[in-house]
């Protein structure tokens, strides 16, 4: 099994800045990519950023500018550095892990972290 452990959040003033970060353990071969979503209760949860393994990356237009996804393979980890943050942002954040290839002959699975809560107030 494979577990993600999502970490960071916390409480940041208006224009502050957070970083978050996942660590993905268990037995696993490869992860192809690796993302951050989030979720404001009463709404969809929302895809924020995404990396692959060869460091390619695509963000929501909500975050593009502000924030930053990075990546760690050797340590499997998964980063993402939150600037100029806004009350709007608060929400629970979740990493993800999709195309993660467990054992060879068998279909790359996903999964997710327990989520993180980030509060923007003043």
């Amino acid at each position: 099994q494979v577990q993600l452990v999502d970490s960071g959040g916390g409480l940041v003033q208006p224009g502050g800045s957070l970083r978050l970060s996942c660590a993905a353990s268990g037995r696993f071969l490869s992860i192809a990519v690796m993302g951050w979503y989030r979720h404001v209760p009463g709404k969809q949860r929302e895809l924020l950023a995404i990396i692959t393994s060869g460091g390619s990356t695509n963000y929501a237009d909500s975050v593009k500018g502000r924030f930053t996804i990075s990546r760690d393979n050797a340590k499997n980890m998964v980063y993402l550095q939150m600037e100029s943050l806004k009350p709007e942002d608060t929400a629970v954040y979740y990493c993800n892990a999709q195309g993660v290839v467990v054992t060879i002959g068998n279909p790359p699975s996903g999964f997710w972290g327990l989520g993180t809560q980030v509060t923007v107030s003043s």
